[in-house]
């Protein structure tokens, strides 16, 4: 049974989450302090740690900075927290977190992502991708390359299509422009700069309808770039 530690110092938040995980199918480890939760993660098989930032003894961030240092550092975190400012998102990922939810947020979004986190960690890297992934109203088939929106299909560049996965893969997380050259553009030998990147981002707004009134593809200024929309793996 996939074990999830869950680090947060309000008891009827913590027992709400509890509770639906464990309906889920979950086996859920609970702490109210950073103190107890280094001890159950010492004494348990954790795969998946869902933590506050802000405790009573401390702080998640510097938590997650101990788990990444302990010798079983694969194990995934994901930030439960009310601090939204771009600065603690940022602060939150350089601590090694995989991904940050904020509050107030449904249990049906963290259901979503834990879900999605125990897919990725039942078939690890094999090079096999996906069937579909879901996000929003969009579906991608990676294996086909094929794009469908709203039930209506969308054509794109082998580079458009390389971008949107790489956002689909990493959701709700800042990616610099330098990843996304070393990632994208830089794979098969061909000078890329900026420009490119932000000229790709702008034409893959276009095509899958990406507008002000509702964005998803984002620019975080002077940091990079975040698909602000959660993932599902189908």
């Amino acid at each position: 049974m996939n074990t999830i530690l869950l680090l947060e110092d309000e008891e009827s938040l913590r027992r709400g989450i509890s509770f639906k995980l464990e309906k889920e199918g979950y086996h859920v480890i609970t702490a109210g302090s950073i103190k107890e939760a280094r001890m159950q993660f010492d004494l348990h098989d954790i795969q998946l740690i869902l933590c506050d930032i802000m405790l009573d003894d401390g702080s998640g961030l510097e938590f997650c900075q101990y788990i990444r240092n302990e010798k079983r550092s694969g194990v995934r975190f994901i930030f439960l927290t009310a601090m939204d400012q771009e600065v603690d998102i940022v602060m939150g990922y350089e601590s090694g977190a995989d991904d940050y939810i904020t509050k107030p947020f449904s249990l049906a979004v963290l259901i979503s992502k834990v879900n999605a986190v125990f897919k990725r960690i039942s078939d690890p890297a094999s090079g096999e991708t996906v069937s579909v992934i879901k996000s929003g109203e969009l579906l991608y088939y990676p294996n086909e390359m094929k794009l469908w929106i709203n039930g209506e299909p969308v054509s794109l560049t082998k580079n458009e299509y390389r971008l949107l996965q790489l956002f689909l893969n990493h959701p709700k997380q800042i990616l610099s422009k330098q990843q996304i050259l070393e990632q994208i553009f830089d794979v098969d030998g061909i000078f890329a700069d900026d420009n490119t990147v932000a000229v790709n981002i702008l034409r893959l707004r276009e095509k899958i309808g990406d507008n002000d009134e509702k964005r998803i593809l984002k620019n975080i200024r002077g940091m990079g770039y975040v698909w602000d929309c959660i993932t599902e793996l189908l």
